[in-house]
């Protein structure tokens, strides 16, 4: 499946897009990255004159990534489903660890690897490393596949 396919099914935009790059998907994992640009509204009143990316949006972009973006290609690959825009991956449950922080203009890499996907619902390992190859945070993301109403 097409990567860029995968990204453009994504029911998210800018400013809460952090997805920039799938690098590989199949029915195991996804890995994908994302560079948190110093522009960023979230920057400006998190620790004043030290910006650090917030936990809950490290979170986000590991879900993003390592699981809708999973999600997505289980659903049309394993299912043999078109992609309906009223079918979302929903965000269910984390279990997150963090370990480093995550600065302005850092582009980190998310790497996903699937516990199961059954009857809807997908529970995922997920791993966050900097630039350096570095662990900044993991654990355990799920979610279930809904219809917005």
């Amino acid at each position: 499946m097409d990567l860029d396919y995968i990204k453009a099914q994504l029911p998210y935009s800018s400013p809460f897009l952090f997805v920039d790059e799938l690098l590989s998907a199949d029915e195991n994992g996804v890995t994908g990255t994302y560079t948190f640009k110093d522009d960023l509204d979230f920057y400006k009143g998190h620790f004043t004159n030290n910006p650090v990316t917030p936990g809950v949006i490290l979170t986000e972009t590991m879900a993003q990534i390592g699981m809708v973006c999973l999600g997505i290609y289980l659903q049309e690959i394993d299912l043999n489903k078109t992609n309906n825009k009223n079918t979302l991956i929903a965000f269910t449950s984390a279990d997150i660890h963090f370990l480093k922080a995550v600065y302005p203009n850092e582009k980190v890499t998310v790497i996903s690897k699937k516990i199961f996907f059954r009857f809807g619902k997908l529970r995922c390992d997920v791993w966050m490393k900097n630039e350096a190859g570095q662990e900044v945070c993991k654990g355990t993301i799920a979610g279930m596949i809904t219809t917005k109403l």
